[in-house]
């Protein structure tokens, strides 16, 4: 294997892997280093299997609403599993794929933990042992990030779980205590609940999916609590105990304490960058709370060495990761049309029942930026396609400065929402105004129509309400 490259990615991730692959097509030799699977936590461990696991929970929660739609069917059970296993084979499925791309690239692939040894240079150990030092004039460290764990919890057992032990349950729970209610933990409640589990989600702040608008989140709490997910916000696990049956868990809330007896226990309390044992900080990278600093083109302060992804600091989301890839790799080859993140147009998605989905700001967040505001609301029980598909329970929100028209944010929440965000996405970055939407023809009958509304409401247009 030839030791010297034009690029090195440390890393085979979203972020990785996306710019190793977009560095090949630019004509350079690339190699990307990886310690465990090709397409890193999102697609082995995280975004990938988890929307397997939630397809099995949505089919088994809409099979028995089939009297609504005139069927019926007897039995109703599911084997767990035949769940998990499809739930493994999507993810291997897809991290095969990656190799095959970057095989198809020409792309090096190196087995093994990288860590940066000198300027322009990449130590690899496998097993735990040398094997090979590489060069290369671009570093990228992709080496994403893991779950945050608090030590009361001693999360990664039997009982208290992690994502990870949390994909592959052995038997389902009777009763399961969640501590998170970000993406993470209110996909695993919504999984849980609809294969049914007794949930209760535990948040610290007052808002569940806390980085959400207030209006939508408001929404999802009442729509999860008449799902029968219990909801405790405002509150925190001071202690759990442990016992061969389960645990419980002393849960402190403004009326005080109480005490959870559960099967399980998920901590979804966030994650922490995988900054440990690069030798970035030897090489003059700067680790701030967990996390890489980097400026608006991925760059470290150290000569030749970039970083991307989660373990550059949030939002922690794949297709983040993955933009940052090619802005970092089209910058350092001098694509003169080349554009740095802009971070008020990446959608967010929580893939649960109903799903929840934005992009820019939320309503208190333009209030407070100063700006004054037109806002349009369309509930999907106005929407004739909603309506059809037996799923009226929804919201668009549409956020706009009201003096220049711009589109500050949308919030979303019901049916397919995780699909319909990208059409305000591409709207805000290529900054149509509220009245270029308006003048947009929406097909019918469709969802996206109620994205429409919300934009005439916006203006005091709407028609179906």
């Amino acid at each position: 294997m030839a030791d010297q490259f034009d690029l090195i990615v440390v890393g085979g991730g979203p972020g990785g892997y996306v710019a190793a692959i977009r560095g090949a097509q630019l004509g350079m030799n690339v190699a990307v280093v990886e310690a465990e699977h090709l397409g890193g936590i999102c697609l082995n461990w995280g975004c990938i299997p988890t929307k397997a696991l939630l397809r099995a929970a949505e089919i088994h929660h809409l099979l028995h609403r089939l009297d609504e739609f005139g069927l019926a069917a007897d039995n109703i059970r599911f084997d767990l599993g035949k769940v998990v296993k499809r739930s493994r084979a999507v993810a291997k499925q897809l991290s095969d794929g990656v190799g095959y791309l970057l095989k198809k690239n020409k792309v090096t692939v190196i087995d093994g933990r990288g860590r940066i040894s000198a300027p322009g240079k990449v130590a690899v150990e496998l097993d735990g042992k040398p094997a090979g030092e590489f060069t290369a004039p671009h570093i990228i460290l992709a080496t994403g990030a893991r779950a945050r764990t608090l030590p009361v919890f001693e999360a990664g057992g039997d009982l208290v779980w992690t994502y990870r032990e949390a994909m592959v349950p052995d038997a389902m729970p009777k009763s399961l205590l969640i501590v998170g209610s970000g993406a993470i933990g209110i996909e695993f409640a919504s999984f849980y609940s609809q294969m049914g589990a007794d949930v209760t989600v535990v948040e610290m702040l007052d808002q569940i999916l806390p980085v959400e608008d207030a209006e939508i989140a408001a929404k999802a709490a009442k729509a999860f609590t008449a799902q029968g997910i219990k909801m405790l916000t405002g509150a925190e696990v001071s202690q759990i105990k442990k016992s061969k049956s389960g645990l419980t868990a002393t849960v402190v809330t403004k009326d005080g304490g109480q005490e959870n007896k559960v099967d399980r226990m998920i901590s979804a309390v966030g994650i922490t960058g995988n900054v440990e044992n690069l030798g970035a900080e030897d090489a003059g990278v700067t680790i701030d709370r967990g996390h890489i600093t980097i400026d608006e083109w991925g760059a470290t302060g150290a000569a030749g060495l970039y970083a991307i992804g989660d373990v550059a600091g949030p939002p922690w989301l794949a297709h983040k990761a993955s933009h940052e890839g090619v802005v970092v790799v089209e910058r350092l080859h001098g694509l003169d049309d080349t554009h740095p993140l802009d971070t008020s147009a990446i959608p967010g998605c929580t893939y649960s029942t109903p799903q929840i989905a934005s992009v820019g700001m939320t309503e208190a967040a333009a209030k407070a930026a100063g700006h004054e505001l037109d806002i349009g609301r369309f509930p999907y029980v106005g929407n004739g396609k909603a309506i059809a598909l037996g799923e009226p329970d929804g919201l668009i929100k549409t956020i706009f400065d009201k003096k220049t028209g711009e589109l500050l944010g949308a919030h979303m929440i019901g049916a397919e929402v995780t699909e319909l965000i990208q059409g305000y996405v591409v709207a805000k970055t290529h900054e149509t105004t509220r009245e270029a939407l308006a003048n947009t023809i929406f097909a019918h009958p469709t969802l996206s129509e109620a994205m429409h509304e919300s934009v005439l409401d916006a203006l005091g247009k709407a028609l179906h309400i």
